[in-house]
């Protein structure tokens, strides 16, 4: 029974957001806390000595940050909302679970791990900075608006880091009590998927005026963009030899942080964009667990047929 609910975690969470979501939308305000429970059990398990950075993690940071200004710019001229979900689904660092399944398709968990500390410092930087300049509010200047977010990003993304490694040197026994707790990662991103899926069903289901050609276009540009970022992240693995670990980190995303910061901080709307990226990423990676399985089987059928001969 555990096993069925794990393995079809995914899709019960989104139904139950969507089916719940007039009472559990409610519960938004802990989506910051969730998202940094998740990064803290995750930095937990990585040591200050387990951090190696790669000449791939520059190209991969580089595609993420000036990528995400160049589609925003590409496709604003055409829709200035679809405009912001194509930005977001790019800017948003690489997803906590990505090492797992990275380990899983065979590709290497430090450089997955490490890259995605170094993204994420990166996204928050770069995101206090972007978000006001994409969607100003007329009753804040720039900066005000800038050290604003810096307030509620930075710490929610830098925080974790910081006190996983502290209580590590000053705290080892309640941080070997946060290692032996991980597992519970996937139980948190799961209610949190649940919660940011039954706002952004809340937020569609209110609309006054709906558009649904405009959530259609976030949802097909959802698509393109994660499978570029899914291809591009393994062209570049390719020349490092670890396609799987590029491809995962630049692809497999962080969408529940992506919905949260375009609710909070863009056209709420644009979340459909990062919500619809939760599909395509997933149903990505279960076809590439497929193939290596597949794969896995042939070779062990062969390695047989070889021993018998």
């Amino acid at each position: 029974m555990l096993k069925f609910l794990k393995d079809w975690m995914l899709p019960l969470a989104m139904i139950t957001g969507v089916l719940t979501y007039p009472w559990i939308s409610r519960l938004i305000v802990l989506t910051p806390y969730l998202i940094f429970a998740m990064l803290l059990l995750t930095f937990c398990k990585l040591s200050p000595r387990d951090i190696h950075f790669h000449k791939a993690h520059i190209w991969l940071l580089l595609i993420q940050l000036v990528g995400c200004v160049a589609v925003y710019a590409a496709i604003y001229p055409f829709h200035p909302i679809v405009a912001q979900g194509a930005m977001i689904c790019v800017l948003a660092p690489t997803a906590t679970a990505a090492a797992v399944i990275t380990g899983m398709l065979g590709g290497s968990v430090a450089f997955l791990t490490s890259y995605t500390l170094l993204c994420n410092i990166a996204v928050a930087i770069i995101a206090p900075a972007l978000f006001p300049l994409i969607e100003p509010h007329s009753d804040a200047t720039f900066l005000s608006a800038f050290f604003y977010i810096c307030r509620q990003v930075a710490p929610m993304l830098l925080l974790p880091l910081f006190a996983a490694w502290g209580m590590r040197k000053y705290t080892p026994k309640i941080h070997k009590v946060l290692v032996r707790l991980n597992g519970l990662t996937f139980y948190i991103w799961a209610f949190s998927l649940a919660l940011v899926t039954g706002v952004t069903v809340k937020f569609l289901v209110e609309q006054e005026n709906p558009n649904y050609a405009v959530e259609i276009s976030l949802a097909i540009a959802a698509l393109v963009i994660c499978v570029l970022q899914f291809l591009i992240g393994r062209r570049i693995g390719w020349k490092y030899n670890d396609p799987v670990s590029s491809g995962q980190g630049l692809g497999q995303k962080n969408t529940i942080l992506a919905i949260w910061m375009a609710q909070t901080y863009l056209n709420p709307i644009s979340s459909v964009a990062p919500a619809a990226y939760v599909l395509w990423q997933n149903c990505i990676n279960s076809y590439q667990l497929w193939l290596k399985a597949s794969r896995d089987r042939k070779q062990i059928k062969e390695q047989h047929k070889s021993t018998a001969l």
